[in-house]
């Protein structure tokens, strides 16, 4: 199987019948660039639709050294005796052409990795900013897709382009160190904002009461941020994966928030204002892409920028005439098929 094209019937059966392999193959598929894979990519997301959204699904993200892939190694096994499966969708900052250390993560969820009911895929982020690689959406909803109860995605690190991945994800958590100088200061007031959650981690041996100082400071901080529309007030907690502790409220916590917003409606008001914006996302990067089609555009896209950098031209008329000239190159493509 792994030699051969596989249907998109053979994709839904595999996929739907929690077959890892063909799973693995349907990811490998929509990362594609291939415009035949692309179409039959496109097929296969329209198909699966309809067994996807039964997931909870979480962005982690934290500064280096917190240890997220030890701390999401700890948190999935605990799913997992629960009988819950769990995907975890692991960003990798490596680059697209050398592949770097893509398989890092998988090494460091060793334990994990070899659990029947997880399912690890590391990726690549290359040049996609916002902690995410490009298809991590399409990857998920095909877990979603393959049974997975928890969708985990473990994002880069903390930066300002990181907050892409609040839009795809029911619950945002922020892992956070203690006794590493100014916490409040390290980290972003935007990251702190979007976090339903903080967890201090390696709360364990001489850094507890460090962990326990930081996670009152934290709470303070929190409080003076402005309301959720969520109606939730983050909780800040303390765990450390070595010892297993904090891992059971961490996930307690997790499934309080989904009981409540589900309650509310906000859970799925979240996710509606979410596939809103994905669309808007997708049809700016088709745009983009049948621009980039036209070859006369680029070259006078190439002339503008100079005219512009040189301040012969203003930015505003310089958009407006391309965009006269991508208007005029649609319609003689439209005059040529008639």
């Amino acid at each position: 199987m792994n030699n051969v094209r596989l249907t998109i019937a053979q994709y839904i059966e595999g996929i739907v019948a929690a077959d890892r392999v063909v799973l693995a193959k349907a990811i490998t598929l929509v990362e594609s660039t291939r415009p035949e894979d692309k179409t039959l990519a496109s097929a296969l997301m329209d198909k699966i639709l309809p067994y996807t959204g039964n997931a909870i699904r979480i962005g982690i993200t934290g500064v280096p050294g917190v240890g997220k892939s030890t701390f999401i190694e700890a948190f999935g096994k605990h799913i997992t005796k629960q009988n819950l499966k769990i995907a975890v969708l692991t960003i990798d900052p490596s680059s697209q052409l050398t592949r770097g250390s893509i398989l890092g993560d998988k090494t460091r969820m060793e334990e994990l990795s070899r659990n029947p009911l997880a399912f690890i895929r590391p990726t690549a982020s290359g040049n996609v900013l916002g902690g995410v690689a490009g298809k991590t959406r399409e990857a998920m909803l095909l877990c979603e897709a393959a049974g997975y109860n928890v969708i985990v995605i473990e994002t880069v690190g903390v930066g300002q382009s990181e907050v892409a991945v609040r839009n795809m994800v029911d619950f945002f958590l922020l892992l956070m160190l203690a006794g590493a100088g100014d916490e409040l200061q390290g980290i972003k007031k935007g990251i702190m904002e979007m976090a339903d959650a903080v967890v201090i981690t390696k709360a364990d041996g001489d850094n507890v009461k460090h962990a326990t100082q930081a996670r009152a400071e934290y709470q303070q901080a929190l409080h003076l941020l402005p309301s959720k529309n969520s109606g939730w007030t983050p909780p800040v907690l303390t765990c450390s994966a070595t010892s297993n502790t904090g891992i059971e409220e961490t996930w307690k916590m997790i499934r309080s928030y989904k009981d409540k917003t589900t309650v509310s409606g906000y859970f799925e008001h979240n996710r509606q204002q979410q596939n809103t914006v994905w669309f808007g996302e997708y049809f700016q990067q088709l745009l983009q892409t049948d621009y980039l089609r036209f070859a006369g555009n680029k070259e006078l896209q190439d002339e503008l920028t100079q005219l512009v950098s040189e301040h012969k031209l203003s930015p505003h008329r310089a958009a407006q005439r391309l965009l006269e000239a991508y208007h005029r190159a649609i319609q003689e493509q439209i005059l040529k098929k008639e």
